[in-house]
């Protein structure tokens, strides 16, 4: 177990606190890390990764653009730009909406689906999880995440 002092090289903290979000940052900056090896391989990025699986969930049915932005684990702005780049990748589609002329449709493409299948097994970090946590410990965590969060 590599503690957060040794990773830092400091054991000076203002207080647990201080060093609680520290600890947070780095093993979010972690957990990223390992994300973005697969996904670059396959010149995708955690952010077109995150809406590409959000309309899998919607799949068949469309989605909008400010749906996506809702569900997106990363609030970014620019999640139009995002979609552009999936739409030359021929990794969605977007269509204007027959009901409501003002609004635009997002769908996910077969090449999409393929994609995401290929990337399913690659993007479990189950396994860092699972090496250094138990089942009990990761429920924890998961609890007081949450109760961070308010």
């Amino acid at each position: 177990m590599m503690k957060i002092e040794e990773v830092l090289k400091t054991d000076k903290f203002e207080n647990d606190y201080h060093k609680a979000v520290l600890n947070i940052v780095y093993t979010s900056n972690y957990v990223n890390g390992l994300l973005k090896v697969p996904l670059s391989k396959q010149k995708v990025t955690l952010q077109q990764y995150n809406i590409l699986r959000i309309l899998r969930g919607q799949y068949p049915s469309p989605a909008t653009v400010n749906l996506i932005k809702e569900r997106l684990l990363d609030h970014m702005s620019d999640v139009s730009r995002i979609i552009d780049r999936l739409v030359e990748k021929q990794l969605v589609s977007r269509k204007v909406c027959p009901s409501d002329r003002r609004a635009v449709d997002i769908c996910i493409t077969d090449k999409g689906l393929a994609l995401l299948e290929k990337l399913d097994p690659l993007m479990s970090v189950h396994s860092v999880l699972d090496n250094n946590l138990t089942d009990e410990e990761c429920l924890q965590l998961n609890y007081l995440l949450d109760k961070l969060r308010g």
